[in-house]
């Protein structure tokens, strides 16, 4: 026969049963915090990168960046307002100087010069005709003055036989009067004739300047036309790379489009970006390291842009010696622009962590299985190292790989 439990025992057994699974919990917890704690204050060699400290060249530089360009690219555009007719090459194709892109329609400018060129033959016509009317005219007064002179020479002598008739006896006060009237009369006539002549002599010359005058500004009018003829005739201005073309035969194209871009391929620039804080640094001549992807490369600055746009300043990089086929076109490239030269400083490797000159917290291994954080102050970079101004010295082993996670950790033990 079953009998009922007493309650004092039943509440016996959930006090038991209550503090079994209270000790489990803090069993459980504690092991979870012990774990927690251990894997905090520890870390996996294999996690971190760690270097030895040396000593050697450090080339302080500033950071920029940059593009990779042809070293030179033309962009060829239409002179004339008109039409493609045919097109010869295509995108990629090398072309030399002179070899002819595409043909445009040059039928109107071609009619143009053409009429330039019988309106030249007229304006020359024009030009030996007014020179043979000036030398005509000239010499039919220059002939006029001639009698004058002739005929004033005879009027002196009559001036000058009535005078002596006169003294004479033979002659008249009155005969003299009129000799001596027709004489004077004679020589104004002759010097204004002679006046006549200069003034003409100088308005045909000063017409004659004015026609040509009117002919250099016409030749410098056909000579533009003639050029723009010869650029309308599309023909590559150098030996390169077709990079661009218009191949759309029949499409029309308005003066000054662009129809095609040739660029040299074997040689490169690189139009470089720098903070505008950091401007006064760059300079005409001053060495420069470049690296794209993982290969380094120095040259020099050949253009520096003195205003500042958008908050940057833009610079033309020349690099040095490059060898074909390690650069290409529209390749982005690190810029760093050299200051100074530490031919002996204490340096570590650049790695991730570094982000500029200041103080930093780096774990450095100052057992076989321990690390210590100590405080460290980096100066300037290179490409591959940092200069360490103190904190470590030659020979420490100091962990340069992200340590964020541990920033409160004083120390490791490296598992």
């Amino acid at each position: 026969m079953d009998r009922n439990i007493p309650k004092s025992e039943i509440r016996r057994r959930r006090l038991i049963t209550t503090i079994k699974v209270g000790m489990a919990a803090v069993v459980v917890i504690g092991g979870i915090i012990m774990v927690l704690n251990t894997l905090q204050s520890s870390i996996k060699r294999s996690s971190i990168t760690i270097c030895t400290v040396d000593s050697g060249v450090i080339e302080a530089s500033i950071s920029a960046y940059g593009k990779v360009v042809p070293a030179f690219e033309e962009v060829i555009n239409s002179p004339i307002n008109t039409r493609i007719v045919e097109v010869y090459c295509r995108n990629g194709d090398s072309v030399d100087v002179g070899t002819p892109l595409l043909k445009l329609d040059l039928q109107s400018i071609e009619n143009e010069y053409r009429n330039l060129q019988n309106e030249e033959k007229m304006k020359r016509y024009q030009m030996e005709q007014q020179v043979i009317n000036t030398k005509t005219s000239l010499s039919d007064m220059a002939m006029q003055i001639k009698i004058s002179e002739m005929k004033l020479n005879r009027l002196l002598v009559d001036y000058h036989n009535e005078q002596h008739l006169d003294s004479l006896g033979s002659g008249t006060a009155d005969q003299v009067r009129q000799a001596e009237f027709a004489y004077t009369t004679a020589r104004l006539e002759l010097e204004q004739l002679k006046q006549r002549y200069e003034t003409e002599q100088m308005v045909r010359e000063a017409d004659m300047k004015v026609k040509m005058l009117e002919m250099e500004i016409f030749l410098k009018k056909m000579e533009e036309t003639r050029r723009t003829l010869e650029d309308a005739r599309i023909l590559s201005p150098h030996k390169a790379v077709l990079t661009y073309i218009n191949t759309q035969v029949g499409a029309r194209v308005a003066q000054g489009e662009q129809v095609a871009t040739v660029s040299d391929l074997d040689h490169f620039k690189i139009e470089s970006e720098i903070a505008d804080r950091y401007a006064a640094n760059v300079r005409l001549g001053g060495k420069v390291l470049v690296r794209i992807n993982d290969k380094v490369f120095t040259g020099t600055v050949v253009q520096a842009d003195p205003l500042s746009a958008d908050g940057v300043n833009r610079f033309v990089v020349q690099p040095d010696e490059v060898r074909k086929g390690q650069m290409r076109s529209g390749q982005k490239a690190d810029i760093y622009v050299v200051q100074t030269m530490n031919e002996n400083a204490v340096r570590i490797k650049n790695a991730s962590f570094y982000a500029g000159p200041g103080e930093y917290d780096l774990f450095v291994e100052e057992e076989k299985d321990r690390l210590v954080k100590r405080k460290v102050n980096l100066g300037e970079c290179d490409f591959d190292h940092v200069e360490v101004l103190e904190g470590l010295r030659p020979g420490d082993r100091v962990v340069v790989s992200d340590m964020s996670l541990y920033k409160k950790q004083p120390e490791l033990k490296i598992r």
